[in-house]
C-alpha cells in the first residue's frame, strides 16, 4: 500500500483537470484520468521502477492496488511495470496478465500489454500455442494481442504462427481487429515486404480494405523507391 500511496499523491500532486477533461473525452469518457502527459506521468515513476528491477520480483500486489485504481494513468502504470520488469515475467504469470487484459479493456492498454505477452514469447515457446488459443478467442482484445504480439521482432518474426493467428481472423468485420491485421503485417513489411506482398495476394480477397491498406502502406514506399 505504500508504494501505492506514495504514486498517487505524485500523480494528484501533478494532476491537471483541463487536460483530464480532455482525455477522458478522447477515451470516450469511459474512464477518468489525473490529466498527466505521458513524459509527466512517466517521469513521476521512472526512479520507482528502476528501484523495482533491482529487486528482480515482481509485486503483484501492487499491481492490483494500481489496477483497481479508476484513474488511467495507474493503469499504464501497470504496463509501464510489467515492460521493464519483462526479464522477470514468467509463462505462469500469463492468467494474472490476462486478467488486465480483460478489465477496463481499450485499445490503449491493450497496445502495451501485447508487448508484454510478445516479450515473453520470445522466451518461452508456449506462448506461440497460447496466441494461437486467443486468435480463436470470442474476446477482440485477446485476438487483437494475438495478432500483434509479434510487433517490432523483425527477423525473429515466427511467419508461420503470423500467417495462422491472421487467416483465423479474416473476414472480421471488427475494426480493432482489422487494424491490428493490418498492422501486423505492416509493420513485417520493413524487414520481408515479399512475404506481406504475397500474404496479400494470397489472401486479398479475405481482407478489409483496412486491412489491406495498412499493410500496404511501406509496400507503396517500398515499390516507389526501387
Amino acid at each position: 500500500m505504500e508504494k501505492y500511496q506514495r504514486i498517487k499523491k505524485e500523480f494528484e500532486k501533478w494532476g491537471n483537470q483541463e487536460n483530464a477533461v480532455k482525455m477522458a473525452r478522447y477515451m470516450r469518457n469511459q474512464f477518468c484520468f489525473y490529466g498527466l502527459s505521458a513524459l509527466k506521468r512517466k517521469e513521476i515513476y521512472k526512479e520507482f521502477l528502476k528501484e523495482e528491477k533491482k529487486s528482480k520480483v515482481i509485486d503483484w500486489d501492487f499491481l492490483d492496488q494500481c489496477y483497481a485504481d479508476e484513474h488511467r494513468e495507474f493503469q499504464y502504470l501497470v504496463c509501464d511495470y510489467l515492460l521493464t520488469m519483462h526479464d522477470f515475467v514468467c509463462f505462469e504469470d500469463v492468467l494474472k496478465i490476462q486478467h488486465y487484459i480483460q478489465t477496463k479493456e481499450w485499445w490503449d492498454t491493450i497496445d502495451s500489454l501485447d508487448r508484454v505477452i510478445g516479450n515473453l514469447g520470445l522466451k518461452d515457446e508456449r506462448i506461440n500455442d497460447l496466441m494461437l488459443a486467443w486468435a480463436d478467442e470470442e474476446d477482440i482484445w485477446l485476438r487483437r494481442i494475438a495478432i500483434d504480439h509479434q510487433l517490432g521482432r523483425k527477423m525473429r518474426t515466427n511467419e508461420r504462427l503470423l500467417e495462422r493467428i491472421l487467416i483465423k481472423n479474416l473476414g472480421s468485420k471488427e475494426f480493432f481487429i482489422n487494424k491490428a491485421i493490418g498492422w501486423a503485417l505492416r509493420d513485417y513489411s520493413r524487414t520481408n515486404p515479399e512475404w506481406v506482398r504475397e500474404f496479400i495476394q494470397k489472401y486479398g480477397e479475405d481482407m478489409s480494405t483496412l486491412s489491406v491498406k495498412e499493410a500496404s502502406k511501406y509496400l507503396d514506399e517500398h515499390i516507389r523507391n526501387r
